[in-house]
C-alpha cells in the first residue's frame, strides 16, 4: 500500500473523532456568543461569512459546483434543515433560557429517530438487534450525562418546541441528504446549504429588536463558528453522511454531550461526577456497538 492511500485511509478513520471533538463546541460557543447577540442574528452573521469563505475557497481550488438545478434545490432543503432549522431552533432555545442539558438530552434522541425511520424502510435498511441495544445504551449513557442539569426546572413550551423542531430538522435533514443529495464536491455542497441557510435566517433575524454586540467574546464565537464548526464540522458531517449509513453517522452524536461536558470541566470549571463518567462509557460503549461491522457470513 502505497503511503498516500495509508495516508487517506488513516484520515478516513479519524474523520468521525475529529468530527466529534469540533461538534462537541457547539454549546460552549453558544456561552461565549449568546450574551452579546441574539440567535438569529448571530447565525445570519455566521451563514454569510461562511458563504463567502466557502465561495473564496471554491474559485480558488476551481471545484466543480452541483451539476443540474434538483441537486441546487436538494443541497438547499437540506441546508436549511441542518443549519437554519438546527441551529436556529438550538441556539433560540438557549437564549431564552432553556438548560443546555434538556437542550443536549432532546437533541441527542436524534439517533432513535433515525433507527426508527430507517427501520421502516425495509429488511435491507433493517437496523440489527445489536444496533437497537447499542443505541438504547448510548441514550441511557447521555442521560447520565446530563441528567444533572435537568433540576433548575422546565423550561417552557415554546422553548421545549424551539428544541424538539431542532431535533427534527436535522434527523430530518441527515436522512433527507443520504436519500436525495449525489456526492458532490463538499465545499461546492456546503456553499449552496449555507446560503440557503441565509437566506431563510436573515428575513427572520432582521425581526429581532436585539442588537449584535461585537464583544470580543462574540468575536471569539464568531470566529469559531465559522472557521471550525461551519468549516470543518459541517463539512465533515457532510463527508460522514455521504460514506457512512445514516444511523452510524447519526451515533456519532451521542458522544457529543459528554465530550462538551469535559471541555466545559477544562474551560468553565463545571465538575464531571462519578454519575457523569459512567454514562460517557455506556455511551462509548453504546457507539461502538452501532459502529462495529456486522460479522461475515462462514463460507
Amino acid at each position: 500500500m502505497s503511503s498516500a492511500s495509508s495516508e487517506g485511509s488513516a484520515w478516513l478513520r479519524a474523520m468521525p473523532v475529529v468530527f466529534v471533538l469540533i461538534w462537541s463546541t457547539g454549546f460552549v460557543v453558544a456561552r461565549l456568543g449568546m450574551p452579546h447577540a441574539p440567535p438569529l442574528g448571530f447565525l445570519a452573521w455566521r451563514f454569510g461569512f461562511s458563504v463567502l469563505l466557502f465561495v473564496a475557497w471554491v474559485l480558488w481550488s476551481r471545484a466543480v459546483w452541483p451539476q443540474g438545478r434538483a441537486q441546487w434545490l436538494h443541497l438547499g432543503v437540506t441546508g436549511v434543515l441542518m443549519h437554519a432549522g438546527y441551529l436556529g431552533g438550538v441556539w433560540s432555545a438557549v437564549k431564552l433560557g432553556l438548560g443546555a442539558g434538556t437542550v443536549a438530552l432532546i437533541v441527542g434522541l436524534q439517533p432513535l429517530l433515525t433507527a426508527l425511520w430507517v427501520s421502516l424502510q425495509g429488511p435491507t435498511q433493517r437496523v440489527q438487534p445489536r444496533q437497537w441495544l447499542g443505541l438504547a445504551l448510548g441514550l441511557a449513557g447521555l442521560t447520565l450525562v446530563v441528567l444533572h442539569k435537568l433540576g433548575t426546572g422546565l423550561a417552557g413550551a415554546a422553548n421545549l418546541a424551539l428544541t424538539v423542531g431542532a431535533l427534527v430538522s436535522i434527523t430530518a435533514g441527515t436522512l433527507y441528504q443520504k436519500r436525495w443529495v449525489a456526492p458532490c464536491d463538499v465545499r461546492t455542497a456546503s456553499a449552496v446549504q449555507l446560503l440557503a441557510a441565509w437566506l431563510v435566517t436573515l428575513p427572520l433575524a432582521l425581526l429581532e429588536t436585539e442588537a449584535v454586540r461585537w464583544h470580543p467574546a462574540l468575536v471569539a464565537a464568531m470566529a469559531w463558528s465559522v472557521l471550525a464548526l461551519t468549516l470543518g464540522g459541517s463539512s465533515l458531517l457532510y463527508l460522514l453522511i455521504q460514506r457512512g449509513a445514516a444511523t452510524q453517522v447519526t451515533s456519532l452524536m451521542y458522544l457529543v454531550p459528554p465530550c462538551t461536558a469535559v471541555l466545559a470541566w477544562l474551560m468553565f470549571d463545571e465538575p464531571i461526577t462519578a454519575v457523569m463518567v459512567a454514562g460517557m462509557a455506556l455511551t462509548a460503549l453504546g457507539v461502538s456497538l452501532v459502529l462495529r461491522p456486522a460479522a461475515k457470513p462462514a463460507a
